[in-house]
């Protein structure tokens, strides 16, 4: 299982960086609640949140890894590849400071369209607002140089540089929460919002710092429009609406949520979409990173059947780790927001509604996932077009579907809209890729499968079992909440790895190769 290894190279700090997220949002749960600050600070936070998925985990990611390692020589010469970086970093900063400057003297009209305007804010309430999107602006600069160097890392295999930087954006906010929270709400939201272009600097330096350490040291030119930069240039705007059509759709979601709904909704689905992102980030992101460098290699020498195998390895992988999530958000959604969030400001009844949003997200986790896995296949044949057709596609399912849905469940539309465009988006990914002949699902997948699926139903009817007995505990002191969520979390775990063995998903032997990083045996 070499892609669960590589996966495992990087994981661990991928954890570490969703736990912290996770403390991070329990504070902001604490100290902001989950008002008009929170969704105030939450669409200053998107815009950013927004960006990086676009930029950094995904247009200039499938752009620059597949053109940088076509640049590496034979005998693993870098020197070309890094004079394309190079003349890449020197075409993208003027940019990136132009478009930060315009984006600020825009912050008004960015702020409106992102929340939809609210629901009937005060024009101190709004400008408050803008003021925390004009905070946050300059991380988009950075977090799109952390990028670009990012990628040289992942293309010279170390991973897990690139994957440590979301660390320090945490522990920055974080430390602003922890030590610098205001007197209400709205000054603790202030607070957040100028921790995240902090975390943004933290993050470039280390990018900055490990790169000289790795003997890769860039140097600003002249910038100069020549054949390689129109190449990199025409495929990273493609390549941004197909590698983000989820975040597009998330945007599209809180912008509705916020005209259509009542004051809270925004933040209802954002606690619930931060769960949805723990797995994704885990599985999702983790497994587009390591995939897009090695088909790309693959594709690049002429192996397209191994590129195959190692694309139904992926789907196998991310079915895997995603089916006992989404079933596990579904059936225990209530008592993890509540565990995790119900405390301070954060009510009971905002624990309840972040619940069924959480469990109409989960919905499409394994399609969120599974994009990350099938995009790869055309990124690294120099093929951005064909996702971000149906990344648009995508997005008009998730508009139709928020129109209808808000109207008849609230708050729960949104997340429901976007599990089902999402699942849209990997269907016609995976339906090109097969007519292509790219990518076809094997013996060993079409076998494995059901048994994934059947065991992940075993496991949600033991944590329907054991939800009322945990009920009680998971909003309790923080040791015992911890002891509760263990429990939960941790039977569920268990039932479904006993439940992949009996079924015959998997062997003893495949699931010790995965936890110790080792080929099974034959």
């Amino acid at each position: 299982m070499k892609l669960a290894r590589a996966l495992g190279s990087i994981g661990g700090l991928t954890l570490a960086s969703r736990v912290l997220a996770l403390f991070r949002d329990t504070l902001q749960a604490t100290f902001v609640g989950a008002g008009f600050a929170s969704d105030a600070f939450l669409v200053a936070f998107r815009l950013p949140n927004m960006f990086r998925a676009f930029f950094a985990e995904g247009a200039f990611s499938a752009a620059f890894i597949p053109l940088f390692n076509r640049r590496v020589g034979e005998d693993g010469d870098l020197d070309p590849a890094l004079d394309f970086a190079e003349r890449a970093l020197s075409m993208l900063f003027p940019i990136l400071v132009a478009f930060t400057a315009l984006m600020l003297i825009a912050a008004w009209p960015v702020t409106r369209g992102l929340s939809g305007g609210f629901q009937d804010p005060t024009p101190e309430q709004f400008a408050f607002a803008v003021m925390l999107s004009r905070i946050t602006i300059p991380y988009l600069a950075m977090i799109s140089l952390v990028s670009l160097l990012g990628g040289i890392l992942n293309s010279i295999d170390r991973f897990w540089v690139n994957a440590a930087a979301p660390i320090l954006l945490n522990i920055a906010m974080i430390g602003g929460l922890w030590f610098f929270h205001g007197d209400g709400p709205y000054e603790t939201a202030r607070v957040q919002a100028i921790s995240v272009t902090v975390g943004g600097a933290l993050q470039l330096a280390w990018l900055v710092i490990a790169c000289r350490q790795s003997g890769v040291k860039l140097r600003l030119k002249i910038p100069r429009i020549d054949k390689d930069m129109r190449e990199l240039f025409r495929l990273i705007l493609p390549a941004a609406a197909g590698s983000g059509a989820t975040q597009i759709n998330l945007l599209i979601s809180t912008a509705l949520a916020g005209g259509l709904l009542d004051a809270g909704s925004i933040s209802y689905i954002y606690y619930a979409d931060r769960l949805n992102q723990l797995p994704l980030g885990l599985i999702g992101i983790g497994l587009g990173t390591i995939l897009l460098p090695t088909i790309s290699r693959m594709v690049g020498s002429g192996r397209d059947a191994e590129a195959s195998e190692t694309q139904n390895r992926g789907i196998e992988l991310a079915l895997f780790l995603t089916l006992p999530a989404t079933v596990a958000f579904i059936v225990a959604a209530q008592p993890i927001i509540a565990g995790l969030f119900q405390h301070g400001q954060f009510t009971a009844l905002d624990a309840e509604r972040s619940s069924w949003a959480l469990a109409a997200f989960s919905l499409g986790l394994p399609s969120y996932v599974l994009v990350k896995v099938l995009t790869p296949g055309f990124y690294a044949r120099a093929d951005t077009r064909t996702p971000m057709r149906y990344a648009t596609v995508s997005v008009g399912v998730n508009i139709v579907g928020n129109l209808v849905l808000i109207p008849l469940i609230a708050h729960v539309g949104p997340p429901l809209a976007t599990a089902i465009a999402s699942t849209v988006n990997v269907a016609l990914l995976y339906r090109m890729l097969h007519k292509r002949g790219h990518l076809s699902l094997d013996d060993r997948l079409r076998r494995r499968l059901p048994r994934l699926a059947f065991a992940a139903i075993i496991m949600g009817a033991t944590l329907f079992a054991i939800d009322p007995l945990v009920q009680p505990y998971v909003t309790g002191h923080l040791f015992t909440r911890a002891v509760a969520l263990s429990a939960l979390v941790g039977g569920g775990v268990a039932v479904y790895g006993l439940a992949c063995i009996v079924t015959g998903a998997y062997r003893i032997s495949d699931l010790t190769a995965m936890v110790r990083r080792k080929q099974p045996g034959k």
